[in-house]
């Protein structure tokens, strides 16, 4: 008689526990124990328990290849959802097995556990396991489907789906209510008080294994109620005229006030924080450095010699790299947007920049349409007040629209659901990348969803607030995805590309450089020691699927674009890891100024000690990144916190 001791942990969340029966059947290499009913005296299962169980076989069963957890009904009460952390074994020979979970088990149905050491693929050779493999990710693809939001938008996950998932299927864990048919437009309604529709039917499937957790859901109400309610009460939302005078923008932040929000309102119409902005703003990744000017801004150099000064000239600046440009040339062909009748407009246009002496970045012109002429005036500082500030104003709002839609939404939110997806569908739990992927795809899924029920609905708030409307939406992301580049996508690139690596007080490339350094540390050190060569890379039949479904519904098999649809060595998987990870972490973060940080994975999917003292050496690095912020952040007038590690989310989920 053999004895296996098994320790199950039920996770620490609210309704984590289950009433219903689990039992437990382990399988080794040399056998099969009976299938065992897991129970005690008292109640099993409860919330953040551990509980200790004994199971009896006729003979050892060798090394333990897999376990597999028995949902099943108890007596007469309905049947719950249990949230299983992981599960120990240890053998009768002292031998330790640790099986990592960490998912919600939800309806009657049969989960299969793998030991936590990550493998891939070519590190398999039992049939038994392969099949496993094999098994899981059918189930996964049946569960997480591909949909197509809009033509030329990036794929989006199926919500619809989980009404299909029987609760009897393996790796299908959860049965949903049937929804209203896609094409039934009924699900969109107002939001009783607010002017807004809402989809409703598609907040109400969504898989739990990528649903908030309970203080997930209530720190966002907490912290959107009151916001919301704010505006309504003090008749933002609902207004339809235009604002009588500047000032009246103090009422937006009465109850919000910040250090930020108190800087921009003293200085908002300043030339330096105007150019400050581009620099360390929420949307910092517009500019480039210019050798010459493009024909469609015909500045002369007299126009900008006043602000120049007498001992250089437009031409000199030029050659010095001291000269910048935001081009919002995406904006020419936009759909225009009518609110309350009254038909809207929108700017595409020209700002040129330039690095004074001092070391400030200031508006040198601003031309408010990609064809210069008469109709198109090239306005200077030297103008009126009002005209000049007038201009500036339009730009601002350009930027916002470009910012929301395109480096927001689209950059961080709509690829990284992708590459969520990708994940999900193509690689197994015991694969080492998707033990690295998981916290930073966690809730992405979750809040994107969200995102299209309540913004990009027809009537959402995008229809009722801007300028270009959901059709402008539509066409600004297509128009974006299709002249987005792998160059763009990596930030040492990026900043090289855009020639804006000497410009000072950059924060954000300071700050995000070194956050990309440390993360290209730490997947180089996971990435070595699960692909000693290029060989293991290019035989991984699962990281190539992996790969190539991101390459083909991220960025629609667009060859042009320069991202991977293959990758063939250890260097190339570190570089598009990294990528990845900065993206749905600090990139979002620094575009969106973001509650788990950065670095903190309380899930213990990686067993192995290698990866453990990776994570704890990634750990220890990104605090010597935030100390070093916070010290220069001391010196500065406007601290620039977004990049600050304990600030930024792990995954976009907000």
């Amino acid at each position: 008689m053999a004895v296996y001791r098994v320790y199950v942990t039920t996770g620490p969340y609210l309704r984590a526990g289950t009433l219903d029966n689990i039992s437990v059947t382990l399988v080794g290499t040399c056998g099969e124990s009976p299938k065992q009913l897991l129970d005690r005296l008292g109640r099993d299962f409860a919330p953040g328990s551990v509980q200790k169980y004994k199971v009896r076989c006729s003979a050892e069963l060798g090394e333990v290849l897999l376990l597999r957890l028995h949902k099943e009904r108890y007596a007469f009460f309905p049947k719950d959802s249990w949230y299983c952390s992981c599960v120990c074994v240890t053998a009768p020979d002292g031998t330790h097995s640790h099986f990592p979970c960490y998912q919600w088990v939800a309806g009657y149905c049969t989960l299969e556990l793998r030991p936590g050491a990550a493998k891939t693929i070519c590190q398999d050779s039992l049939p038994l396991l392969l099949d496993h493999r094999k098994r899981e990710l059918q189930g996964r693809q049946e569960c997480y489907r591909w949909k197509v939001y809009a033509p030329g938008f990036p794929g989006m996950i199926d919500v619809g789906s989980f009404e299909e998932m029987e609760t009897d299927k393996k790796f299908a864990l959860t049965k949903m209510m049937p929804r209203a048919d896609p094409g039934d437009s009924s699900g969109n309604r107002y939001l009783p008080g607010f002017t807004m529709k809402i989809d409703f039917p598609s907040l109400m499937h969504m898989e739990p294994n990528i649903r908030y957790s309970a203080t997930k859901t209530a720190s966002l109400l907490f912290n959107a109620i009151p916001a919301s309610l704010g505006m309504k009460l003090r008749g933002l939302l609902d207004r339809k005229g235009s604002w009588k005078k500047l000032d009246d923008i103090r009422n937006i932040f009465w109850c919000h006030k910040t250090v930020i929000s108190e800087y921009v309102m003293e200085h908002w119409c300043e030339d330096p924080f105007f150019g400050y902005q581009y620099l360390n703003g929420v949307n910092p990744v517009m500019l480039h450095c210019l050798s010459s000017l493009p024909s469609k801004l015909p500045i002369t150099n007299d126009m900008v010699a006043p602000l120049l000064g007498p001992n250089t000239c437009l031409q000199m600046e030029l050659e010095r790299g001291n000269i910048f440009l935001a081009d919002y040339w995406i904006l020419a062909e936009a759909p225009v947007h009518c609110l309350n009748d009254r038909p809207q407009y929108v700017a595409a246009p020209l700002c040129l920049l330039w690095l004074n002496p001092q070391g400030a970045l200031v508006p040198l012109a601003i031309q408010l349409s990609q064809t210069p002429g008469p109709d198109s005036p090239i306005f200077l500082p030297t103008d009126s007040y009002w005209d000049w500030l007038l201009a500036k104003t339009w730009v601002r709002n350009s930027e916002f629209l470009v910012h929301e839609n395109n480096t927001h939404f689209l950059c961080t939110h709509l690829l990284c659901e992708a590459f969520a997806m990708a994940t999900l569908r193509q690689l197994p739990l015991c694969h080492p990348i998707y033990k690295l992927l998981l916290p930073h795809t966690r809730y992405t899924l979750q809040v994107n969803t969200i995102a299209r029920a309540t913004l990009l609905n027809p009537e959402g708030l995008v229809d009722k607030v801007t300028s270009v409307g959901r059709q402008g939406l539509l066409y600004l992301m297509s128009t974006a995805l299709a002249h987005f580049t792998y160059t763009d996508f990596c930030l040492p690139d990026s900043v090289r590309a855009r020639g804006v690596l000497a410009i000072p007080n950059y924060h954000y490339r300071d700050d995000g450089l070194k956050i990309w350094a440390a993360i290209e540390s730490f997947v180089s050190e996971i990435v070595g020691y699960y692909y000693p060569s290029d060989a293991s890379v290019q035989q991984d039949s699962e990281l190539q699927a992996w790969v190539g479904e991101i390459f083909a519904w991220a960025f629609l098999g667009r060859e042009s674009s320069g991202f991977p649809r293959r990758l063939c060595t250890p260097g190339e998987l570190v570089k598009f890891l990294t990528a990845i990870i900065f993206n749905c972490s600090a990139q979002h973060a620094a575009v969106n100024s973001g509650q788990r940080p950065l670095g903190t994975y309380p899930d213990e999917h990686f067993t192995e000690e290698a990866p453990r003292r990776s994570i704890a050496a990634f750990q220890n690095r990104l605090a010597q990144i935030s100390r070093e912020i916070r010290e220069r952040n001391q010196g500065l007038e406007l601290p620039y916190t977004y990049l600050d590690p304990p600030l930024i989310e792990n995954s976009v989920s907000i």
